[in-house]
């Protein structure tokens, strides 16, 4: 196991924490990083909320999921639709999966960018800064891992039943890795 002060790399079954086995976070960090076979799926066996950002692809069974993809795997937004999938779809783990380079990190400082973005497309400038302002709070994230150590906490406490993972995607190698807590 790849010992880094924040996260841990998933290269053997046995890289899996201890509470993560049997359960369907063990199965996501087996298909995708190792390449474990596919298995038919029934239904959905595990809610993941991820980033919107483009650059990630999951490797993981049809019908395996719900997928919720939001700014920063941020699920605030998203909490009924995070009820749903538990008390209809009748999953019992979640696996939040931030990335590495995320762009809700430290997002007040792209005011400028977003505001001349929307003036491009035709909107005033002014209500630009104003949308962006108004929301920009509710998406910032501070940084990765903690928004992810944050989130999984609060959703624990919301769901105790259910099992939650805070996961880190890096880009530079498409694998998935378990968060230290």
């Amino acid at each position: 196991m790849e010992h880094v002060e924040r996260w841990s790399a998933v290269r053997a079954p046995d890289d899996v924490f201890p509470a993560y086995r049997g359960t369907p976070i063990e199965r996501l960090l087996l298909y995708h990083n190792q390449q474990r076979p596919l298995e038919r799926c029934d239904r959905p066996q595990i809610l993941i909320g991820m980033c919107m950002d483009y650059r990630k692809h999951l490797r993981i069974p049809e019908d395996f999921a719900y997928i919720l993809r939001s700014g920063g795997a941020n699920l605030r937004p998203s909490e009924f639709k995070v009820s749903f999938a538990i008390a209809v779809g009748g999953v019992r783990a979640i696996a939040l999966i931030g990335h590495d380079q995320c762009g809700m990190v430290d997002l007040t400082s792209k005011e400028e960018v977003f505001v001349q973005g929307l003036v491009d497309v035709g909107w005033d400038a002014e209500k630009a800064r104003g949308h962006f302002r108004a929301f920009a709070p509710h998406f910032e994230i501070g940084d990765e891992i903690g928004f992810l150590r944050e989130e999984a906490v609060r959703l624990r406490g919301r769901y105790p039943k259910v099992v939650v993972a805070p996961l880190l995607y890096r880009l530079d190698d498409d694998l998935l890795y378990l968060v230290r807590e």
